[in-house]
């Protein structure tokens, strides 16, 4: 190992977003269960989910500044060179210091200064620490496009991402990797459990409703403004409005509660209390949803380059979902497509069937191999570098 005798130190960076952080972790999470002693230092910036979600998962979290990459000219790209060596000046200082054997990239504000870092970058100072790359989204980001020509190696969920290996080969797919507790998930044995967690009824169908972290105020008005025709169907909801939005709701029957909460901290069983859900289609929602077979209505954030659609259109082939633009999911939307669905119990079974078909339950497993196997590698091939210029 390169004169080393600590174990593997394994760097990754997925900041920003829920949709960058919970992928991160989820190999963190594969890569300690198949090698303990390895040590995990995630990367992220002081205004992300990551300093919340990361010590919660018990990582330690070092952060840099961030690095936005504007799609338009703005004054922000005329500050980025000097923005991004800051950064990259800050994330070389953290890989000296924890010794990292190997990087894991999946994207978003602090995964490029993370790449620059491990080959030199803008410092131009020699660095060699090897890269792993994971593209989510069907369509990828600016990071992961400049990352992956400095990859060693690059993995994506699904073909066709913009990603490519060196050579100009397409990157390994290998899915999306989600946690442990949906990868082993079992929906139907966690039904009784899950719906008494969040006090719905044993019986009835149950609408899940959420629009990532923040909650989205498209679908909030959306299925809270079909809450008569909802509970008049029997159907009961359960809705993460979002820890900055408000969301009143008259219950309109006893037997089918509308409960609404702003943040959902057990999405495990969130999904497994739920028959149908409506929600947005990031790349790790769409990973999870499929993951547990549940049926998804998929809104895509009406902004950004359309990745979200891409997402989501695999599994409405599949006949797991089916999608409905931002700006068409109404109240009478909700009446008049949602309801039947939520109370036609054959139609229900057939997506999830569909939507299980298209899960990636040991994605998380097979990169952490890879991640593994990239560090071990790569320090053998140094160590036998060193002996063999003595």
């Amino acid at each position: 190992m390169s004169g080393k005798n600590s174990a593997l130190s394994v760097v990754v960076a997925g900041g920003g977003t829920a949709g960058h952080i919970e992928p991160a972790l989820a190999v963190a999470d594969a890569v300690k269960a198949l090698a303990p002693d390895t040590v995990i230092t995630a990367l992220g910036t002081a205004r992300g989910l990551e300093t919340t979600l990361v010590p919660a998962r018990g990582y330690t979290l070092e952060l840099i500044p961030p690095v936005p990459l504007p799609r338009k000219p703005t004054m922000d790209l005329v500050k980025l060179p000097m923005r991004l060596r800051a950064s990259v000046r800050k994330t070389r200082e953290v890989l000296d210091a924890v010794d990292a054997d190997v990087i894991v990239g999946f994207g978003g504000y602090v995964a490029l200064p993370a790449y620059l870092a491990a080959r030199g970058g803008l410092l131009r100072r020699r660095r060699n620490i090897p890269i792993v790359i994971h593209e989510a989204n069907a369509s990828a980001g600016i990071a992961n496009k400049i990352g992956a020509r400095l990859a060693t190696r690059v993995l994506a969920a699904v073909p066709g991402s913009g990603v490519k290996n060196r050579g100009a080969e397409d990157a390994d797919i290998v899915g999306i990797p989600v946690r442990a507790s949906i990868a082993n998930f079992d929906r139907a044995g966690l039904r009784s459990q899950a719906r008494e967690y969040f006090g719905l009824p044993q019986d009835g169908p149950v609408l899940l409703v959420f629009g990532g972290s923040q909650g989205a105020a498209s679908l909030n008005d959306a299925v809270s403004g079909a809450a008569q025709a909802l509970a008049d169907a029997g159907i009961s909801v359960l809705h993460a409005h979002g820890p900055k939005n408000s969301l009143v709701v008259t219950q309109h029957s006893a037997s089918a509660p509308y409960v609404a909460v702003p943040y959902l901290s057990r999405m495990d069983l969130a999904y497994a209390a739920a028959d149908a859900t409506i929600c947005r289609s990031g790349a790790m929602t769409v990973a999870e949803v499929s993951a547990v077979g549940l049926p998804a209505v998929y809104v895509p954030l009406p902004h950004g380059n359309g990745e979200q659609e891409l997402n989501a259109k695999p599994v409405v082939a599949a006949g797991g979902a089916m999608i409905v633009s931002d700006a068409e999911l109404t109240p009478a939307f909700v009446a008049a497509t949602v309801v039947p669905l939520l109370v036609d119990a054959p139609r229900l079974q057939e997506m999830s069937d569909g939507a299980s078909g298209l899960g990636h339950r040991t994605a998380a497993t097979e990169i952490a191999r890879i991640v593994l196997e990239t560090a071990e590698r790569h320090n053998t091939a140094v160590s036998n570098n060193t002996r063999g210029n003595r």
